[in-house]
């Protein structure tokens, strides 16, 4: 947004970043006194070894380069994947011009009516055949969406010759939304008037939720209009400089105009939208100018201001935002639309920039998302669910804990639906657990527009207590690990493991969320080499997945002790077969370990005659061979009485990183790849709120039998 349009949101915005910039002032001290030693990419090991890794995949240096590059010298890993990096800042590829003006074709200036005039306003672009995205701070409602219309091609040609601008319209009212903390606003394109969409004649930016695409020191690239201007790049002396949370603090030369801007790396992937300028501030917050004293509104002009940095929002932390919003079947659509990478569709192939995508059958307007269930068929009365926290809160008396059953009349009578949970149950109320299920599933429900579940109806076996009881040494850190690292846990949970079985988890796991195997010289294949300590594989993990490192360890410890310690899988199994059902058919939903215990419970422990009509897994490891060579029987034989089986995954859940299981497991019935919160990857509750997951339960549970 230009100066003279400045709102209290963007003052409000510029406090927050400059707040955000204070407070990480001690780490970025550390950055810059790495660089000042010579250290070329103050970043970890894991995130320098991910962005080398997927630097080679996908083709962002000569392959030849790289080679020559690591033969002329000796080398240990650490600094070949630097050397692999380093290439990127003086060499690229051809194609590295005409991917920049491929991406520079999506970029497009926002002009707004205002007074009867068109005045320049912002920046944004295409992130999928239909969809721009920019600012919140430049489109906050739907009502200024409306005033204001695009311009492709607003740029020179090659002979430095005005281009002939191309408009577009934008239509709020398929798809808008926004967000204020991320500060970005994702809105659609309508169709020119000859129904072509702005992505097939533009192309779009495929959005990437995956790590790897740039580590602290590393290039970045800005395309927008500053100043209202035609299309300008900032490349030179251009870098990242911190990475935050939910933002990335890079150095750039942008200009009010630029706000809605994409942020590219060397390889033109967006890394990030930016949103604006952070200011230097005094101790009380306030804003300086370039002479030290205090910047004041409405007198000094923008260019006074001292800026220090510049500031934009993370990929991926608006793609797990948009993955986390109630919408209908024709918004989550049009976000699907945005591709695989994005982690919003279900589908494993994209086609090219150019190919163009049949327009969605026309939508009925809608007004602006707002967090609340859209009306749905009558209810099946369900019970009230508890919110996360008490889900988690005031466990059931010692001693009373048992699983719950349902009444055999319910869904009919003839098939039962059957709750199957995983680790780190134990001392918690089964009631306020089999709520916290539903609760998920009736979200998922609510948002397909099905009928609701009662809690009563659902029989929830419960192993969290007995599990503890025979664990015995493999539950319980001597009491010098209790405040430890992860790294400290690690190392003894792989130390207990007696068939090393530990250590095979984390290690395939890592392999198989892109940490390279181990046991290559970075001169026959550079792709190939990183640190290769269960170390490293815990790091890896953690870095790829944004989960706590002491949870992953601490999710293959108990998926360790059930599949090697035959008294703790037969006093789980005992129990899980003592509280389900033993007549008719099952729609069973598994979870984590659960989905482990659910594969032994139906190869091996149900009454005869008993089938399961549906088998759930959600967050499953079934996709590592260190958990398929163990089960019983051995092997991936999907067993005979499951009739279908759906599974859902998310790409940043530690556990579910087998997955998907189809290549493992052969063809399923249904397979989703869905994206929960990010501080959630593994929730059930996030797992079965999306409605694809529901929707196959519901289609199951209403089935007639047979």
């Amino acid at each position: 947004m230009l100066p003279s349009n400045e709102s209290p949101e963007e003052q409000e915005q510029q406090k927050a970043a400059a707040q955000r910039y204070r407070a990480a002032s001690s780490e970025r001290k550390e950055i810059e006194a790495k660089l000042a030693a010579g250290v070329r990419y103050p970043d970890t090991p894991e995130r320098i070894a991910s962005r080398a890794n997927r630097l080679l995949e996908r083709g962002g240096i000569p392959p030849t380069a790289a080679v020559e590059s690591v033969h002329a010298e000796a080398l240990d890993v650490p600094e070949t994947l630097e050397r692999v990096i380093g290439l990127t800042k003086d060499l690229q590829p051809w194609s590295f011009l005409p991917r920049g003006a491929r991406a520079a074709a999506t970029v497009a200036r926002i002009s707004i009516l205002r007074g009867g005039l068109e005045r320049p306003h912002g920046t944004g672009f295409l992130v999928s055949p239909r969809l721009l995205l920019t600012n919140h701070h430049v489109l906050p409602d739907p009502e200024t969406a409306r005033r204001c219309f695009l311009e492709f091609n607003a740029q020179v040609t090659i002979d430095n010759a005005p281009d002939a601008a191309i408009r577009f319209t934008l239509d709020p009212d398929t798809f808008f939304t926004a967000d204020r903390h991320l500060d970005y606003a994702l809105v659609a394109v309508a169709p020119a008037a000859d129904g072509g969409l702005a992505g097939e004649k533009f192309g779009w930016n495929r959005l990437s939720i995956q790590q790897g695409k740039l580590v602290q020191n590393e290039p970045v690239n800005v395309i927008g209009h500053p100043m209202g201007r035609l299309k300008e790049i900032a490349l030179r002396d251009n870098a990242l400089v911190q990475r935050l949370d939910d933002f990335l603090h890079y150095r750039t030369d942008t200009e009010p105009g630029n706000s809605g801007s994409p942020v590219f790396n060397d390889q033109w992937e967006v890394v990030a939208l930016h949103h604006m300028g952070v200011p230097n501030t005094d101790a009380q917050g306030r804003i300086l100018r370039k002479d030290g004293q205090l910047w004041r509104s409405g007198i000094d002009s923008d260019d006074t201001v001292d800026y220090v940095s510049n500031e934009g929002a993370r990929t991926s932390s608006i793609l797990k935002h948009l993955a986390a919003l109630p919408l209908d079947p024709g918004r989550r659509a049009l976000l699907a639309e945005m591709g695989p990478e994005s982690g919003l569709r279900q589908e494993a192939v994209a086609g090219p920039v150019e190919t163009p995508v049949a327009p969605l059958a026309p939508l009925a307007p809608l007004a602006p998302l707002a967090p609340v269930a859209p009306a749905v068929a009558p209810a099946r009365t369900p019970t009230p669910t508890p919110t996360p926290q008490e889900a988690a809160a005031t466990p059931a008396p010692a001693g009373t804990r048992v699983g719950l059953k349902a009444p055999m009349k319910a869904f009919g009578g003839a098939r039962h639906l059957v709750f199957l949970h995983g680790r780190s149950q134990q001392g918690k109320d089964p009631e306020v657990l089999r709520r916290g299920w539903t609760g998920g599933l009736n979200h998922g429900l609510t948002r397909a527009g099905l009928r609701t579940v009662d809690p009563g109806d659902v029989w929830f076996p419960y192993y969290g207590d007995r599990i503890v009881e025979v664990i015995g040494q493999h539950e319980a850190l001597p009491a010098s690990y209790a405040d430890a690292p992860a790294v400290a846990a690690l190392e003894a949970f792989a130390a207990r493991s007696e068939q090393g079985t530990y250590e095979q988890l984390v290690m395939e796991a890592a392999v198989r969320a892109g940490m390279p195997p181990n046991g290559q010289e970075a001169a026959e294949n550079i792709g190939s080499t990183i640190v290769g300590s269960l170390q490293g594989a815990l790091g890896w993990l953690a870095a790829k997945t944004d989960v706590d490192a002491l949870a992953i360890a601490t999710i293959f410890r108990d998926v360790d002790a059930y599949l090697n310690d035959q008294a703790v899988r037969d006093a789980v199994l005992d129990r899980v077969s003592e509280e389900i059902p033993h007549e008719g058919e099952l729609v069973l939903v598994t979870h984590s370990l659960g989905t482990v215990v659910g594969m032994d419970l139906v190869a091996k422990r149900l009454r005869p005659g008993m089938k399961v009509t549906l088998l759930v897994t959600a967050g499953s490891p079934l996709g590592m061979n260190a958990v398929t060579s163990r089960l019983i029987p051995p092997g991936t034989e999907r067993p005979g009485v499951v009739r279908e089986w759906v599974n859902a995954w998310c790409p940043t859940d530690a556990v579910a990183i087998g997955c998907p299981l189809e290549p493992v497991w052969g063809k399923l019935t249904e397979e989703h790849a869905v994206v929960n919160a990010s501080d959630r990857a593994h929730s059930i509750e996030e797992y079965l709120a999306h409605p694809e997951v529901a929707t196959a339960i519901d289609k199951f549970l209403a089935r007639p039998t047979t």
